[in-house]
């Protein structure tokens, strides 16, 4: 919950903005964020063989042992995204990690999120990238009621349809 940025949600927002809001309100981002993260950086340039890439917001999480990157996205979240992510995460781990340290972790914050996208895109074993979206502002009661609906509808679906499979076994 970003609410204590304080941003209104414009079709005209940025993601620096959103950034920004992040950085003038570093300490309550990390408490939102949780235990042991240290700020390290801010648009953390990568550079391979001449092209420039830049990690949006980068921690280290002192309890994991681990460096920990964020990389903001106002839409919705695309397989792009964890494409990026996940060579942002592979370049800290080879260049960045020492061999005491645990593997990093990628998130990408976004406005919207697809579950099934993420599960096809990463691997199934994955640990290490994370997607997770955020919400500007608290909802309201009738928006906390229909998003409980759909969900309850939803794992209904997903009972009815395994109950289906097995009853179908021999």
């Amino acid at each position: 919950m970003l609410e204590f940025l304080d941003l209104k949600e414009t079709p005209t927002a940025h993601e620096r903005d959103l950034e920004q809001a992040i950085i003038d309100r570093l300490e309550d981002f990390l408490l939102e964020m949780g235990k042991g993260l240290c700020f390290v950086a801010r648009q953390k340039r990568m550079t391979l063989e001449g092209d420039h890439f830049f990690v949006d917001l980068v921690f280290y999480n002192r309890l994991l042992r681990c460096f920990v990157l964020v990389d903001l996205k106002l839409g919705k979240l695309t397989h792009q995204d964890l494409g990026q992510i996940q060579m942002y995460v592979n370049y800290f781990d080879r260049f960045h990690g020492a061999e005491h340290e645990a593997p990093t972790i990628g998130i990408v914050l976004c406005s919207e999120k697809n579950d099934a996208m993420v599960k096809i895109t990463l691997p199934e074993d994955n640990e290490q990238i994370l997607a997770a979206s955020y919400q500007m502002y608290l909802p309201t009661e009738d928006e906390l009621r229909a998003e409980l609906t759909r969900e309850r509808d939803e794992a209904e679906r997903v009972l009815a349809v395994n109950a289906d499979d097995n009853s179908e076994d021999p």
